[in-house]
């Protein structure tokens, strides 16, 4: 892959820096931008010259707001189990033997919250907002979007993010463990390189090896996730996951609980 349109890819001077590039969509990305995101990763993880990537989206709205709901229908337009190969992008920002920054510029919600979760260190603008979202549209992201995030910010924590989809500020963040550090929007791109730098003092090998390291203690939740995975491949199908996704598209307040007794009720018919 050589011509990307979802993403900007610069390598310069020992940095490779990964921008998802759909302004329109605040950065949500669909299965053309996963298989871009996971291209460019695999350009930067082998590449001698790299010593760090960073990871963000373009402009100072959002870092990335997860899947597109505009390209859901019972599933995502791209390939895997639910259309979207989020596990194998996941697994690779762990798998990179460098360090993976997360840039965060705005908003980091749903699948962008899981991906700050899975990088290995995260910048903040005091602008940026974290957050899920998917109970409140028929989805969830079982594995590192859940397990992984129990063990940055905690499970009591962890479990309130899920079942309240509530939004976060930067200093919340913080307070939390979700990211490193947080400071004003306007020096957010100087703060990130001076992470970079003091990166590429160090010695490359000796980081691959603490980044092994550090991830052989929760690589069981990969397994985790492809259960999870599969399970929500099934969920998609239903009529409570697809209430939630016409929901969001109507701009109103989905109706899952209506929808699950429908759906219950008629199962007992049918028996």
């Amino acid at each position: 892959m050589s011509n990307y349109t979802d993403i900007l890819f610069e390598a310069n001077a020992g940095v490779a820096r990964i921008t998802i590039n759909r302004p329109e969509k605040y950065n949500a990305f669909r299965g053309r931008t996963c298989d871009e995101l996971i291209d460019a990763l695999h350009k930067a993880a082998w590449d001698r010259s790299i010593g760090v990537v960073v990871l963000t989206g373009i402009g100072d709205k959002a870092f990335c707001t997860g899947g597109d709901q505009s390209a859901h229908d019972g599933g995502y337009d791209g390939r895997g189990l639910i259309g979207l190969p989020v596990e194998e992008l996941q697994g690779l920002i762990r798998e990179v033997p460098k360090p993976v920054i997360a840039r965060v510029n705005g908003y980091a919600i749903g699948g962008g919250n899981v991906l700050v979760t899975c990088c290995d260190l995260a910048i903040a603008s005091e602008t940026a907002q974290f957050g899920q979202v998917g109970p409140k549209v028929g989805s969830v992201d079982p594995g590192f979007g859940t397990a992984l995030l129990a063990r940055v910010v905690g499970e009591k924590k962890a479990r309130e993010i899920w079942y309240l989809c509530r939004r976060y500020t930067a200093q919340q963040a913080l307070a939390m463990g979700l990211v490193n550090a947080v400071v004003p929007a306007a020096e957010l791109d100087a703060e990130v390189d001076r992470w970079c730098q003091e990166i590429l003092a160090m010695s490359p090998t000796a980081l691959a090896i603490a980044k092994r390291s550090f991830n052989a203690d929760t690589d069981s939740i990969r397994g985790i996730g492809g259960l999870g995975m599969q399970a929500l491949s099934l969920y998609y199908g239903t009529p409570e996951s697809q209430e939630g996704v016409a929901a969001f598209m109507e701009k109103r307040k989905p109706r899952f609980r209506d929808v699950a007794n429908q759906s219950a009720a008629k199962m007992k018919e049918e028996k």
